[in-house]
């Protein structure tokens, strides 16, 4: 194989090409006459650019054009646009499934794909290769008796008997927007009538509703939030700090386990690389160096079962169900009910 240099150049799209939004396209170019594989993702590029420089040492022909857009948008950009990608990555289970459900997906079967556990793949063509869960993440500094919640039940007591403390400094997803937080939210009610509860705790409090995991840690870090709920863990253990004020709380009544999922897409120009790539990610629990660089915890089926509050969210039609149009009407009807408390 020819040694070829890399180089990483930032490219960014016309927008007016495309009607779903694009935060960022990086294009990570190797060979010139090598080929090119296309990646459409919900990853930040600080999150996911140390696995595409691993994967392009080990295939020094393969340039990667990365395109990073929100989980609603990455939706939008392939069902409805019919957007050409050979890969697909997201964190919103649910809407990935509808995605290999709907037939945009096509079928792969290698023995790094038939290794993973049954609860992280389905049909062949959703691959999950992360595990992350959704935490509460507090400034220290709002809790100086170090007395932090750990549970739902303690959190809601807390902004009952403290309100003027946590008004208007409580973050979370706006769920009508972002597609991570709707798959959350879903499953936080699927699981426990408490999730109301604290939905109108939260509410009477003036919670105030982000896009994205990223925005509320920033807030909690300069002091505007107090605390932030389902913040993504993964991105927060990536951007924490010893002296950043911020402390991760996993709870312990039941913390939901995101899994982070690839797909080949059914129109893909160059499926070979893109059956690569997959097979490099569901080997991501190999690769040490990776996690730590990534801060993308790999599948770990013995984590699982050593703590019995982690409970990954298992792929599958039953993430369908929410994604129906009378039930999602209805379960945002029901949310708006109580966030937005007059």
């Amino acid at each position: 194989m020819r040694l070829t240099c890399l180089t990483v150049a930032l490219v960014w799209l016309c927008f007016s090409a495309h009607a779903f939004e694009i935060e960022e396209q990086v294009l990570y170019e190797a060979s010139p006459q090598g080929s090119l594989l296309t990646i459409i993702s919900t990853a930040d590029r600080d999150v996911f650019e140390p696995i595409i420089l691993a994967f392009q040492k080990q295939n020094q022909t393969i340039s990667v054009d990365y395109t990073i857009t929100g989980t609603t948008e990455l939706m939008k950009a392939i069902s409805e646009e019919k957007a050409q990608f050979d890969l697909v990555i997201s964190s919103a289970m649910d809407l990935q499934t509808k995605l290999a459900n709907d037939g945009f997906a096509r079928s792969y079967s290698s023995p790094a794909t038939q290794a993973l556990p049954d609860w992280a793949k389905w049909r062949d063509q959703l691959f999950a290769f992360t595990q992350e869960p959704a935490v509460l993440i507090v400034s220290k500094k709002a809790f100086p008796d170090g007395n932090i919640p750990t549970s739902r039940g303690d959190l809601i007591a807390l902004l009952r008997d403290a309100p003027e403390r946590f008004r208007g400094r409580i973050g979370t997803y706006d769920v009508r927007t972002s597609g991570f937080g709707y798959l959350m939210a879903t499953q936080d009610a699927r699981i426990s009538e408490t999730f109301w509860r604290l939905l109108e705790a939260m509410g009477r409090l003036e919670a105030k509703l982000y896009c994205c995991s990223g925005d509320m840690l920033r807030d909690v870090r300069e002091g505007k939030l107090a605390l932030a709920y389902n913040v993504l863990g993964s991105y927060a253990e990536a951007q924490a700090s010893p002296n950043d004020g911020v402390e991760i709380v996993v709870m312990r009544d039941f913390a939901n386990i995101m899994l982070r999922t690839a797909l080949i897409t059914n129109s893909a120009q160059n499926a070979q690389d893109a059956e690569t790539m997959i097979d490099f990610l569901t080997r991501l629990r190999q690769r040490d160096d990776l996690v730590k660089a990534s801060g993308l915890p790999p599948i770990d089926n013995v984590a699982l079962q050593d703590d019995i509050a982690l409970r990954p969210i298992r792929l599958g039609p039953g993430l369908l169900v929410f994604l129906d149009r009378l039930k999602r009407d209805s379960f945002l009807r029901n949310w708006e009910a109580s966030i937005t408390q007059d």
